[in-house]
């Protein structure tokens, strides 16, 4: 049974990494949860109590980083509510036309629902930029928080 979890364990976080990336996976809970199955496996003597509280805490932050992204992007420059509905619709509609469609739906979305809202193409050009550089910037962050996640519970098996 226990190569059978080891492999799990290791897919989860693996696949959890595609996922910080790609919206339709849960990333970083599937790297937390590789994580804790690996530390249970070893009976909790290299990875302890605090490296997965951490490790939770980073995931939580990676979470609402992901909530709060489009939102925060589109309002800090006034997007009207139907542009922020409109990148979230994007976003889901995106992630059936793969990686363009990941790239380019938000801002799609946005743009769409700025210009059925107002009628004023600069401005909606200007919220689906917006919101599209806040999407990417909350990929680096999910990033930056998954790969410390990572670095912290290496360094705790490692170095145990």
């Amino acid at each position: 049974m226990d190569p059978l979890l080891w492999t799990l364990a290791i897919l989860l976080m693996v696949v959890g990494l595609a996922g910080v990336v790609v919206p339709v996976l849960p990333g970083t809970p599937f790297v937390f949860f590789g994580m804790l199955i690996a530390a249970w496996l070893d009976q909790f003597q290299r990875v302890g109590a605090f490296t997965l509280t951490v490790a939770g805490v980073f995931m939580v932050l990676a979470i609402a980083t992901d909530f709060a992204a489009a939102a925060l992007g589109a309002k800090r420059v006034g997007a009207s509510p139907v542009a922020i509905t409109g990148a979230g619709v994007g976003t889901f509609v995106g992630i059936f036309f793969g990686i363009p469609g990941l790239l380019l739906g938000p801002f799609v979305g946005a743009v769409a629902g700025e210009l059925i809202a107002r009628r004023d193409a600069r401005r909606a050009a200007q919220v689906g930029l917006a919101t599209w550089l806040a999407l990417a910037l909350a990929v680096a962050v999910k990033l930056a928080l998954t790969f410390a996640m990572i670095g912290l519970f290496a360094a705790a098996w490692f170095l145990a």
